[in-house]
Formats: structure tokens, sequence, C-alpha cells
């Protein structure tokens, strides 16, 4: 009863992940330098990774080392930059149509990887989720970039993939969300740093501005977030933990608004109350789901600490649609 009584609580924290990044394109316009996405990522990913590992001070273990290489590759080291350059190179909020279509993927992978079968109204919310996104931020445009339409499309199964991943492997015997977080910042962080050295070339000299918005994207918008977002993960369903993601676009939306001074049409405001439904819509548990259930535990040992190393574990069934125990950028 405890843990289903804090279940919003668990629900509201995670959220905060991707209201959090809504604040990205904003801060990346306003206080950034121009035309540098690769360095952006690097010190949004790197200095965050290194100050929470020194704070777990817990090291990769065993096959942990090429796991969390694995996940730090695909929630950080390849999606920071592929979503870096579908920004760039597709109009309007393409991109972030593009994005919001994660629960869709996040059912296809969690069928082929857990071997869970994406109930009918999980794949309704989702598309629900995409079209109320696609109203708020997409505006009439000319011909695609399809380099800019692959880069979405790309960082989108990335992120995703990491998720379903995240999920399936947990977290091994020692390790919390924060250091899981640390050595995903810090695998990806480095990943990118040698492309963006040979693409970039040296970093560009900074001012006091683009200081303080590199602060706040490495610390409020990193470190703290995607500590939410991994403790979220391993409390919650895939699915859950997906159909937050349209509050990113959202957010911008609305930061767009309120401090940028851009309009906001009848239209954009139907899509967000639509994107902010389906949002709320895939938290809720399906009926006949036990309303005392809580969410696999995948803290020490991940998902087959309870059963062994070779026994299958039944939540698992339940990681797409929201459908109880548990789930992963």
């Amino acid at each position: 009863m405890a843990a289903n009584a804090n279940r919003p609580a668990l629900i509201a924290l995670t959220a905060l992940a991707p209201i959090s990044w809504g604040s990205t394109y904003a801060v990346t316009t306003e206080f950034l330098p121009a035309d540098r996405p690769l360095f952006t990522a690097v010190l949004r990913a790197l200095p965050a990774g290194l100050l929470l590992l020194a704070s777990a001070r817990v090291l990769p273990r065993g096959a942990w080392w090429w796991k969390a290489a694995t996940l730090g590759a695909l929630n950080i080291g390849a999606f920071f930059p592929l979503l870096f350059l579908s920004a760039y190179r597709l109009p309007g909020g393409m991109a972030a149509v593009v994005g919001s279509v994660g629960p869709l993927f996040v059912a296809g992978l969690a069928a082929l990887l857990l071997g869970d079968r994406p109930a009918l109204r999980t794949l309704l919310t989702g598309i629900a989720a995409a079209l109320g996104v696609s109203l708020v931020v997409l505006k009439a445009a000319g011909a695609l970039d399809p380099v800019g339409v692959l880069a979405a499309l790309a960082a989108t199964a990335s992120m995703s993939t990491g998720t379903v991943l995240t999920k399936r492997w947990g977290r091994p015997d020692g390790a919390g969300p924060l250091a899981l977080t640390a050595w995903q910042l810090t695998a990806g962080g480095l990943l990118i740093a040698p492309v963006a050295l040979f693409v970039e070339g040296a970093p560009p000299a900074l001012d006091g501005r683009a200081l303080g918005g590199y602060l706040y994207l490495a610390l409020a918008n990193t470190a703290v977030a995607y500590w939410l977002w991994f403790r979220g993960i391993g409390r919650l369903s895939a699915m859950q933990v997906t159909f937050l993601g349209p509050l990113s676009p959202l957010t911008a939306a609305v930061i767009g608004w309120a401090a940028l001074g851009q309009a906001l049409t009848p239209v954009q405001v139907a899509g967000m109350a639509l994107a902010f439904g389906a949002t709320v819509f895939g938290q809720l548990k399906p009926r006949g789901v036990n309303a005392t259930s809580s969410p696999r535990d995948v803290s020490p040992g991940g998902p087959r600490g309870r059963r062994g190393r070779r026994g299958r574990v039944p939540q698992l069934r339940e990681a797409v649609g929201g459908a109880g125990r548990p789930e992963g950028a």
C-alpha cells in the first residue's frame, strides 16, 4: 500500500526530467554559442557525469562495464548529437514531432526484447500523444530534410532502446540510480568528446552568459534531470516513463509563449490539451490490475535478483502498457 501511495509522487518527480529538458531549446538559443551542438552535448554530459561519479564513488564491475558503456552510448552518446542534428536541420518543431513517437518505439522494442505484447490502449494513447505534440509544434514548412528526419528517428530509437535495456538490466549490487546515471553520462560524454573535437575544432570562447547556460544544462538539465529519469525507469513501467516524454515539447511551447513572446494559437492549445491528456492517461493502470501491486524491484541484482540468473521474471510481461510493475535515453 505504501508503494502504491507514493506512486503519484514518483511520477511527479520523474516528470520533472522532461519538463527540464523542455527548457533546453530556449537556453541554447538565448545563452549559448551558435552552431556548436557537439560541444554543447559534451558540456551537458561529461561534467555532470564526473560530478555524479565523484558523489556516488562506485565504479562498474564485471559485465557492467560494457552494459554501462552501451547504455551511455544509447541514452547520451548517440542521442545528444542526433537530437541536435535533427533540431538544426528540420523546420519548426518537426524534431519534437518525430520524438513524440517514442512510446510507440518503446512498445515495439519491449515486444522484441522483453517478449511483451503492447495493448491496444497503449498504441492508441501513443498515437494521441504524437498527434497532440504535432498540433503544438508543427508549422507550415517546405520539403523536409531527409538527413534531419533520419537523425530524429535515430535519436528516438536510440533513447527508446536505452530505456528498455535500462529496465531489462536493472542495476548491479551496490549501485543506486545515482551511480547508474553517473556511468551513463560519463561514458556518453567521453564518446562525444573526440567527435566534437574532430568535427567542430577547439572549444569557442565563452562569456559569462554562456557559462551560466552551460552550468544550468550540466547541473539541473542533465545531472539532476537524468538522475530523476533513470530513478523513475527503475520503479515505473517503460511505457509510463516514456509517456512523460511529451511534457518536454509542451514545456518548450509554454516557455516560448511566456518568456520569448511566441503566440499560441487555439489549435496549439488544443494540441497541448490532447498531448497532456495522453500523458496522464499513460500513467493509469488498466482495469484488472491489482491496485496494491508495486513496481518490480530492479535494485541490487537487477531483474534476475530474486529468481537466480536463469529464471525468467514474470513481471517483465507487465512492462508495456503501464500494466502494473515496471519497465527506459
